[in-house]
């Protein structure tokens, strides 16, 4: 067994990739995209919790995941890479993490600090944590409010920006907590400090969000409890300090990641693609009901369950598509998913508006205004109306010929590389590095299809 790659600093890399997106033709193929991030991040961390060694399958290799590697590793957690590409993690037990003897570097990834901080403040250790300069503008405060009624402390740049340092409790308090804003981190982050503490731990969700740490703590043997109430209402119970035990599981392909080959073969008149193991959990899959909806050809095939989590093949056509609205209680089931619906809204005939994007604003940049600018360089007619985004569709004929900033946000970058093989003219990102955050190998993926994504000629690397 193997460590995995060393990490850069903090920071962006020193390298700068422009890439361009040409007009392609008709998609054709089977595809598996990377492991889920989400699933991946929560794997590492509670491997590292439970007591015995754990066998991690599909696991994503990018930035963000492998940042949390190195994390779980810091705080006293055996975690390597085989040479077959599986995972192990031999795990110190609830209550077992080390304090860490340096700073611990989460890059750009938002779910990776904030999931930690939660991790830490169940246990009586001191850890300063950074990333790069898209995470260090991050808002942090929402997830260490609750951590501190839990008893840690924290302290951090203004607006609760990294660096931070916190320090946890030494006898955490169990406590009842209700979500001001749909959040799966700020939830997580509450459950997993709840592990190290006495007691019932309890999370009141208004609206429900993606329930991959309930789900794990579970498939590690910890006791997590469901009610619903009339309202529609949930409260979510943990069952503080269990014994958890190793097991193996297999992470499914990411539905996020899934999405931009999805919309591409959609919008190429011809295509017809299927993408194997995808994770169809009901909270993750708001876009694929919504491109429905708009008129999408997809059929779930082989559906399956693995390691606690619903999984199927997915078969996408070409299809035309049609606006629609798309109410604001379904941004917790899609949120990482606005910026390539957007981009299949900017396709479609009529006009689709998009309810309820507020928090695009505090992601890895705000996404709400890199799509509008985007989206009406690329000659589309895009209006923000408060947390509202109305796309004036053009039915197929997108101008394109626009260069992108991606500010170190790989959605967006992705996103608008798919844009440009459905576009009149090529669409360019002024640098594809930030893709590595969720989706290494993005392009050459792509290229497998049918598209062609190449570095863009002449662009200073």
């Amino acid at each position: 067994m193997t460590d995995p790659v060393v990490l850069p600093p903090s920071g962006h890399s020193a390298t700068v990739s422009p890439l361009t997106s040409q007009p392609a033709g008709p998609l054709k193929g089977r595809i598996r995209v990377p492991g889920d991030k989400s699933i991946s991040h929560r794997a590492l961390m509670l491997a590292s919790l439970a007591i015995g060694e754990t066998r991690i399958t599909g696991l994503l290799e990018g930035d963000d995941v492998l940042r949390t590697a190195a994390a779980m590793r810091a705080l006293g957690a055996r975690v390597t890479r085989e040479a077959d590409g599986g995972w192990r993690v031999a795990g110190v037990g609830i209550g077992g993490l080390a304090e860490p003897s340096d700073v611990i570097d989460l890059g750009n990834s938002g779910t990776g600090a904030r999931l930690l901080m939660g991790l830490i403040a169940g246990h009586g250790i001191t850890a300063f944590l950074t990333g790069d300069a898209s995470l260090r503008r991050r808002p942090m405060g929402r997830v260490a409010e609750p951590l501190l009624r839990i008893g840690a402390r924290i302290v951090a740049r203004e607006g609760g920006r990294l660096p931070l340092a916190i320090t946890g409790a030494g006898e955490p308090v169990p406590i009842q907590y209700r979500l001001p804003v749909a959040s799966a981190q700020v939830k997580s982050a509450v459950l997993l400090a709840g592990l190290n503490t006495p007691g019932a731990t309890s999370v009141i969700e208004p609206q429900p969000t993606r329930d991959h740490t309930e789900r794990m703590i579970r498939h590690f043997g910890g006791t997590v409890d469901v009610e619903e109430s009339a309202g529609g209402e949930k409260l979510v119970t943990l069952i503080g300090q269990p014994e958890l035990g190793a097991a193996d599981l297999t992470v499914p392909g990411d539905p996020s990641s899934a999405a931009f080959a999805a919309v591409a073969a959609l919008l190429l008149p011809g295509s017809e693609i299927t993408v194997e193991n995808i994770g169809i959990n009901r909270l993750r899959i708001g876009l694929f009901d919504t491109l429905i909806e708009m008129g999408a050809d997809i059929t779930f095939e082989n559906e399956r369950v693995a390691g606690g989590e619903p999984v199927a093949d997915l078969r996408i056509r070409a299809s035309r598509l049609k606006g629609v609205e798309v109410p604001a209680e379904r941004a917790p089931r899609m949120i990482d998913e606005y910026p390539i619906l957007a981009i299949a809204a900017g396709f479609a005939a009529g006009k689709t508006v998009m309810r309820g994007l507020g928090e695009l604003r505090v992601k890895e940049s705000d996404r709400l205004a890199a799509i509008a600018r985007g989206l009406k360089s690329c000659g589309v007619d895009t209006e923000i109306d408060g947390d509202d985004l109305i796309v004036l569709g053009r039915d197929g004929d997108v101008p394109g010929g626009a260069t992108i900033a991606t500010d170190l946000d790989h959605r967006p970058a992705m996103a608008f590389l798919v844009c440009g093989m459905a576009a009149r003219q090529p669409v360019a990102i002024d640098d594809g590095e930030t893709i590595n955050t969720s989706f290494p190998g993005f392009a050459a993926l792509m290229n497998g299809l049918g598209g062609r994504i190449a570095p863009t000629p002449g662009a200073a690397a």
